[in-house]
């Protein structure tokens, strides 16, 4: 026992030696550990005044007091977000089969000079558009073992229902997005001339074609409508550029005094959109008197997207034939002990096609390829 003393007392001086511990520090040390040898003889205990103890500061202890240790989660990014609901005409349905709605987009025949004693000539109804959309699932889903979400000390995990309805915003973002940005939705309105599309870069000159591109609208026999551009939809290399002619009450690419007439307008920053500056597109939308660009149509009864938790199939029992309690959600299944979560959301548009691609109504778009100066 005296030699694992001395052994132990030579590696506490050299401990305290490497620290460049003073003389008294390390006599201090000589002077515990001899009192530890002569408790070993049975001596008599020590007085009141004298006392069996070591004074410990934090210099003693390295990694345990001079050594922080601190386990935090850091907050994310926060998400750029796309505010498409101006841009869409919500609708329900009742079933997941396609739903078909009718739009009459033709009035009644101009009236004809009748002499005296003359007929009218008959006038004609053009049939109602015929549009059909649908409603799908959209999921993903998740599981997690027992004992991650036991040793989860941080709550990392803890968050993953929050994130998985970020995930279903996302989704239907982008979703509404690809409406207008895909190319068979692109094809149609460059394939319908000047009065749907360009290839001008954003200027004041070219929000001012567009708006008078939307005052130039007819419906299918040719009848001027009232359509205006409601909404300005640019890719995010754009934001300033919008603000710029937005703001100026004067042409801001002119060294004039011409005034700004294209105040004001309302853009909207769609972070999906694709680009490379200074080529970036834009697009304009006409969402009001009866013109719908676009639809969204959700299931009847479903709002939004919805998280789902697998119930565990064990419960815990104190005898074989006795009756049992349902063992909380955590625990997982019976097999494996997995915990699984799914998100789920059910969305749907126009399903149409005819060359329009997600376009329920060609009349309430507008593109530019954002390629010439």
């Amino acid at each position: 026992m005296r030699q694992f003393l001395s052994l132990l007392a030579d590696i506490r001086k050299g401990q305290l030696n490497e620290r460049g511990a003073s003389n008294e520090r390390l006599g201090q040390v000589d002077a515990l550990f001899r009192e530890m040898d002569r408790q070993l003889d049975f001596r008599a205990a020590p007085t009141e005044n004298e006392h069996l103890a070591e004074t410990l500061v934090s210099a003693d202890f390295p990694y345990a007091l001079e050594e922080y240790v601190n386990r935090e989660m850091v907050a994310g990014y926060n998400r750029k977000g796309f505010m498409f609901e101006p841009l869409v005409y919500s609708d329900t349905l009742a079933n997941f089969l396609p739903h078909v709605r009718y739009q009459n987009r033709c009035g009644f025949d101009d009236l004809e000079y009748v002499g005296q004693k003359g007929s009218a000539r008959p006038g004609t109804i053009q049939d109602a558009t015929k549009r059909e959309y649908q409603v799908y699932r959209w999921e993903k889903q998740i599981d997690f073992s027992y004992e991650a979400l036991v040793n989860d000390d941080l709550g990392y995990l803890e968050d993953t229902v929050r994130l998985m309805g970020e995930a279903a915003r996302r989704t239907l973002e982008k979703f509404v997005s690809r409406m207008y940005t895909n190319a068979v939705s692109i094809a149609a309105l460059t394939a319908l001339g000047a009065l749907y599309s360009q290839t001008g870069r954003l200027t004041t000159a070219r929000i001012s074609e567009a708006r008078m591109a939307f005052n130039q609208r007819t419906d299918a026999c040719s009848e001027p409508i009232n359509a205006k551009m409601d909404y300005l939809v640019i890719h995010s290399g754009l934001v300033d550029t919008a603000l710029q002619i937005q703001q100026s009450a004067l042409v801001p690419e002119l060294a004039t005094n011409a005034q700004n007439i294209v105040r004001p307008f309302t853009f909207i920053e769609d972070p999906f959109i694709t680009g490379t500056a200074p080529n970036l597109p834009w697009w304009a939308f006409s969402v009001t008197n009866n013109i719908r660009p676009f639809v969204l149509a959700r299931l009847q009864g479903w709002t939004g997207p919805r998280v789902a938790r697998k119930r565990t199939d064990m419960e815990f029992v104190g005898t074989m034939l006795g009756g049992g309690a349902q063992a909380p959600a955590i625990m997982g299944d019976f097999d494996t002990g997995n915990v699984v979560l799914k998100v789920i959301d059910i969305f749907g548009t126009y399903i149409g096609g005819s060359g329009n691609g997600n376009f329920f109504d060609v009349r309430g778009g507008y593109y530019s390829a954002g390629t010439a100066p």
